[in-house]
């Protein structure tokens, strides 16, 4: 069992914690946990350390910290995932599972064909609630560090600020570029709503440095296409 701190966990050791009340009731209540069960904990910033649980009732759980551990080491290859904004799940899944494969940040989109546009509040839960769910992808994955997922924004000022050695849109029908050479430090990665970049927005792609990148015959959902290309850049430059 591993459970998310925000919370520095450098020089823990010997401290009893009390976690709080979301991870106390997921792990009293949820998971049952017993006095004397052991447990991992990590900040989200790469420190991680095993815990032994001292007290459990459904609204309080305390445990003391026993000893670090080792975190598992993040991919060579640093990916910033731009996702436009998606219906429903999709956009959970997409984030849920881009986490899973190592992607080191997250941006949400909005784009010409993208037909989900939030404001204010609404916005501002659904980027709660989507950092949730990377948290949690974490803690299923084994990851220490917590990808950011930042706050939706227009396609335009995302392609305007990237400066990743690698930088692909996927859209099919077009030429793709070949992925050979040596290994890039870091990549960005385009992905679209169920239709499509507009011409303009790939051609403005284009002008700040993006290459496309075709997924076989098939066209992919939006929120099957991360999958399958962080899948290729991570065999190819990263840890798969």
């Amino acid at each position: 069992m591993r459970i998310h701190l925000d919370l520095d966990l450098t020089e823990r050791l010997g401290e009893r914690l009390a976690l709080p009340e979301a991870q106390a009731r997921h792990v009293g209540l949820v998971m049952r946990a017993r006095v004397g069960q052991r447990l991992g904990l990590f900040d989200g910033r790469g420190h991680e350390v095993e815990a032994q649980i001292e007290r459990a009732d459904r609204k309080v759980v305390e445990v003391s910290v026993l000893e670090s551990r080792q975190a598992r080491p993040e991919s060579p290859l640093a990916v910033h995932l731009g996702q436009v904004v998606s219906k429903g799940e999709r956009m959970e899944f997409a984030i849920q599972k881009s986490v899973e494969l190592g992607v080191a940040a997250i941006t949400p989109l909005y784009s010409e064909h993208g037909d989900v546009r939030l404001k204010g509040e609404r916005e501002a839960k659904k980027l709660a609630h989507w950092q949730a769910v990377a948290v949690s992808a974490c803690e299923q994955c084994g990851r220490a560090w917590v990808p950011e997922v930042h706050p939706p924004r227009a396609l335009g000022d995302w392609l305007a600020e990237r400066s990743e050695e690698l930088r692909l849109i996927l859209h099919p029908g077009e030429a793709s570029r070949a992925l050979d050479g040596p290994a890039p430090s870091d990549a960005a990665l385009l992905i679209g709503p169920e239709g499509g970049f507009s011409a303009t927005e790939v051609d403005i792609a284009r002008s700040h440095g993006f290459d496309a990148l075709a997924l076989g015959p098939r066209i992919l959902r939006t929120e099957t296409a991360p999958i399958v290309a962080l899948t290729l850049l991570q065999h190819l430059y990263g840890d798969l």
